[in-house]
């Protein structure tokens, strides 16, 4: 043979097809007639594009080893240029040039399927201490009546006529650089290779049909609202009876009556009249845990909060718990009776409150106050 075309490629003998792509892209970068106009080097591109043609193709690289032409019989393009049957491998130039190669060969029937979401309600104690729930989902299976082949029982796929089983056609056209070999999945076979005569009644040909399932989900301690439980292999099964998703369940927490949760502790709030504020008291509150006591103690002013160590939500990732918060409002009566008016202004006499003067502070401005303010530039 006249032209190594090891030795234009720049690869040994026993260089694999990997290597042989790799250097003809690498190639085709520099010397490509858009990148570099020279006449040299569109003869160099000539000749490296008819060497991967041969290289590439096994048959004509077994041929061309043992001494023989390659191109015997390949259709009389000879072994170059851009109007020879070199530009077959028109993908490999792009990719290239834009780094991506193109899928080649059929398409797997058979693909993942999708993850799947629900959500889920749960009650305060149950997120404080953790459960375990059953849980009913409607998701795709494997259909049962085809095993997730897409064809009815007794039939099978058979292979496309039109691609023969490549699940690709080739389309030759011309352009400046001349013959140039495009290939588009098989409009028939849709790019599978095979195509189903006969689809499954029950799946029409998809592999899988909708079920509704029961599943039991473990709700660790200390999840919140948004918190998202993952089922590995629980969402919804791939075309073909591909392996399932993922099933994400999403904890909603339904609102207490008395508990509002704020991260892993609670808060609640406590009404007790000035009497008991003021000489002291016992209140029983129900908790999480049980019966409990809040502990008033004398002289409680409304504001105040008393803390319930270890009595709150259990901490997710962790040992120990959070707290609950007591929050003490004071009321003040607003109608006596005329025997209690008179041990109040006895009570206030002997306190010298009768008349106070009162401790005034700097406080919080009223809406019209802060309108005023503004309009006057303060």
């Amino acid at each position: 043979m006249a032209t190594d075309y090891y030795a234009v490629l720049g690869v040994p003998r026993d260089a694999s097809q990997d290597q042989i792509k790799k250097a003809f892209r690498r190639l085709a970068r520099e010397l490509h007639p858009d990148v570099n106009p020279d006449p040299k080097t569109q003869e160099r591109f000539k000749e490296i594009n008819a060497a991967y043609e041969v290289l590439s193709d096994p048959q004509k690289k077994q041929v061309y080893d043992l001494g023989g032409d390659p191109m015997s019989g390949a259709g009389g393009g000879g072994a170059g240029g851009f109007g020879g049957a070199g530009f077959g491998n028109f993908s490999d130039i792009m990719d290239a040039f834009f780094g991506t190669a193109s899928q080649r060969g059929p398409r797997s029937r058979t693909r993942r399927g999708q993850d799947a979401m629900i959500r889920l309600d749960v009650e305060l104690n149950e997120a404080a201490f953790g459960t375990t729930k059953d849980i009913q989902v409607d998701t795709a299976v494997v259909c049962t009546t085809c095993s997730g082949e897409g064809a009815a029982p007794g039939t099978s796929a058979q292979t496309c006529d039109m691609c023969r089983g490549r699940g690709e056609v080739s389309q030759v056209t011309r352009s400046f650089l001349g013959q140039v070999m495009t290939s588009r999945p098989c409009p028939q076979c849709q790019g599978f290779g095979t195509v189903v005569p006969t689809p499954c009644p029950e799946c029409a040909g998809d592999g899988r049909v909708r079920s509704r399932r029961t599943l039991t989900v473990k709700i660790p301690a200390g999840v919140d609202n948004g918190t998202r439980i993952q089922l590995a292999g629980e969402g919804e099964v791939g075309p073909g009876g591909g392996p399932a998703g993922d099933l994400y369940v999403e904890i909603h927490e339904v609102p207490h009556p008395v508990f509002q949760r704020r991260g892993d502790d609670m808060h609640c709030t406590v009404t007790i009249p000035m009497t008991a504020a003021a000489l002291g008291t016992k209140v029983p509150l129900e908790t999480l845990d049980g019966l409990d006591e809040v502990d008033i103690r004398p002289g409680t002013q409304s504001g105040q909060s008393i803390p319930l160590h270890q009595r709150g939500i259990t901490h997710l990732r962790g040992g120990g718990r959070g707290d609950l918060i007591v929050h003490v409002e004071v009321t003040t009566p607003t109608k006596l009776d005329p025997e209690q008016e008179e041990l109040l202004r006895r009570l206030s006499k002997l306190r010298g409150e009768e008349r106070p003067t009162g401790e005034f502070k700097p406080g919080q401005q009223g809406l019209f106050s802060r309108l005023k303010d503004a309009f006057n530039g303060r």
